[in-house]
């Protein structure tokens, strides 16, 4: 069973990307053929600066193989080193009609806020489509909000097959219970708010950073609903189900200050991304290594993709010249 999953190289990464996604590719790739792609085409609708986007694309190779990511067992690797997914979209294009794109969620919300919006933005959903059509992906892990995404790219390959003739395999969606993560603010944790709490940071500041996490005002000795608390909900995923158990009782005992939670929270986080931070480094000072775990993904997902493009030109009658 393929797996397909793409990373956005969008910002530094997080514990909302660790919690939401991360850890979930890194368990999969145990189970199943797993191809996974840091997304740095379409990072373009939002980062339009070449130095900032290399670094950033650098980074989430960086994260992925400091957190555990095995490039033995999983194809790892950049969009853009396989230049047949640009190709496949505009055949997409050609039989997708434009009322699909305007209904998908992305665009509707910019367009309600009254935010600009480029072409790219527009065409997301048919890079999107060729991203996991290119490689015959069986299944697309993804959150119950991105279930319409799939269904877009059924819809396209739909198109695809009945206009020419049966080429792409139809994906599903690989439903998960991604965790929503909440920031310092209380709002969930994004970038874009400046509400993270980085995956590799420095102990001091990322101490600083728990220890500021939006909390309310009830007193030390009164009773506090864990369900409602930002710190307790982090505690729902870096503690043991019989720690959260324990930390449960005592915020609905009283007698316990948030500050309690929060320092617990620092302890979890060493204890559970110390080395991975010690990974990352040593990652970070061997880049010709990561590059060539980057170049051998891409040469192995550019294969699939260049047999997928061939059956794709045959249907619809496009002939090229094998240059030398």
């Amino acid at each position: 069973m393929r797996i397909l999953s793409g990373i956005q190289p969008s910002g530094l990464l997080h514990l909302g990307n660790y919690y939401g996604a991360m850890k979930q590719h890194i368990e999969l790739q145990e189970e199943h053929d797993c191809f996974y792609f840091i997304a740095n085409y379409h990072s373009l609708t939002t980062i339009q600066n070449a130095d900032r986007l290399r670094e950033l694309t650098r980074d989430v190779a960086l994260g992925y193989l400091a957190m555990g990511l095995d490039p033995q067992k999983v194809t790892f690797f950049r969009q853009s080193d396989v230049p047949e997914v640009t190709e496949l979209t505009w055949l997409l294009a050609t039989v997708t009609g434009r009322g699909l794109l305007e209904r998908a969620h992305s665009f509707k919300d910019k367009v309600a806020k009254g935010l600009s919006v480029n072409m790219g933005l527009f065409a997301y959903p048919l890079l999107m489509a060729s991203d996991i059509l290119i490689y015959r992906s069986n299944l697309v892990p993804v959150g119950k909000d991105q279930v319409q995404h799939i269904e877009m790219t059924q819809d396209m390959a739909g198109y695809f097959n009945q206009t020419y003739s049966e080429v792409f395999v139809r994906p599903e969606p690989r439903l998960n219970e991604a965790a929503v993560v909440p920031g310092i603010d209380g709002q969930k944790m994004s970038k874009s708010y400046g509400n993270i709490i980085e995956l590799f940071g420095e102990p001091k500041p990322i101490k600083k950073k728990f220890m500021a996490i939006k909390t309310d005002s009830t007193p030390v000795e009164d009773p506090k609903d864990p369900d409602t608390c930002n710190v307790f909900a982090l505690l729902k995923l870096m503690a043991t189900p019989e720690e959260l158990a324990e930390w449960d009782q005592r915020y609905r005992a009283g007698g316990m200050g948030y500050g309690d939670a929060k320092k617990r929270l620092v302890e979890l986080y060493e204890v559970q991304f110390d080395a991975r931070r010690d990974a990352y480094n040593d990652w970070k000072n061997r880049p010709d290594d990561v590059e060539d775990v980057l170049r051998a993904g891409g040469q192995k997902a550019r294969a699939v993709a260049q047999e997928v493009m061939d059956d794709a030109r045959k249907a619809c009658g496009i002939t090229t010249a094998r240059i030398a």
